[in-house]
């Protein structure tokens, strides 16, 4: 089942889940990676446990994946695949010379990832087909998640295979307040549960934190919500659980929620004055804005 023929172009503000016209596998540049990034969609049916304000999936509900259908992953992943290292996938899709490189496999998508059933099944399809294209070493393996159904055992086993894989997790965490979690996710959190899903998320795979800000009615997050963010990530250095760094990203792509039009980039430059916040507790911090 090759790529839509007539794809139009690739672009990093434009992570459309069909653009190659699968159903769980969809090419995207990446504005993070400087390349092309093969994103796995285990969601298709729009449906995830949270629903943040600024998610660019459109008709999203909630609820968790459905059933996947593993044949049909690995012939999409393998399909894909085959197109971009051998095929005329780049010229097809107008990417740019110094894009047209695989940098990484991301488990993402229209939900949160970690609710298909067949998550551990998934992380063991990626590794034998990245090893039937000799890919082992060559790109990086991404889980992006929320983080809340890290106490499951399915979703462990399936981390600690992604390990083995060098694989990472990419944890979101937007704010930690209750309230800030309530506004900008939509959950009813406590910042006591996220840090017990980011400490069991840690024990199982290298694990960087994502954190996406913005402005809402074109005020940038309040102090105190930045303050409680710092505190919260000063407690896990002091207490040493081993985070890679911090990913820290701006709006890039419009969002698809009622709030949309509440919402706005803020500038670079306030990025980088926060992102220096958080540096100077001792972590590795990259900004994409």
């Amino acid at each position: 089942m090759p790529p839509d023929k007539h794809a139009v172009q690739l672009t990093t503000i434009d992570h459309s889940r069909d653009t190659a016209g699968l159903t769980y596998v969809y090419p995207v540049l990446s504005r993070r990676s400087g390349g092309l990034s093969i994103g796995i969609n285990l969601n298709p049916n729009n449906a995830c446990n949270w629903r943040c304000i600024y998610c660019q999936v459109p008709d999203l509900r909630r609820g968790a994946a459905p059933p996947t259908d593993l044949t049909r992953l690995r012939l999409e992943l393998g399909s894909l695949l085959d197109d971009a290292l051998h095929g005329d996938f780049y010229q097809r899709f107008q990417v740019a010379e110094d894009q047209r490189v695989i940098r990484d496999i991301a488990i993402s998508g229209n939900g949160e990832p970690t609710s298909a059933q067949a998550f551990p099944d998934v992380v063991d399809l990626i590794a034998q087909v990245s090893a039937q294209f000799g890919l082992d070493d060559r790109i990086k393996r991404v889980v992006i998640t929320n983080g809340s159904l890290m106490r499951r055992p399915a979703v462990q086993q399936g981390l600690v295979r992604w390990a083995g894989q060098g694989g990472e997790i990419w944890f979101k965490i937007d704010r930690v307040t209750p309230a800030g979690l309530a506004r900008i996710n939509q959950v009813d959190y406590s910042p006591e549960r996220l840090a017990r899903n980011l400490e069991i998320a840690v024990r199982h795979c290298p694990t960087w934190l994502q954190t996406c800000l913005f402005a809402i009615d074109g005020q940038p997050p309040e102090e105190t919500e930045l303050q409680a963010y710092l505190d919260f990530v000063e407690q896990r250095v002091v207490g040493r659980v081993p985070l890679r760094g911090v990913l820290i990203y701006g709006l890039a792509r419009p969002s698809r929620q009622p709030e949309a039009p509440r919402l706005s980039a803020l500038s670079g430059e306030w990025m980088e004055l926060f992102a220096a916040r958080v540096r100077r507790l001792g972590l590795t911090v990259k900004v994409s804005v």
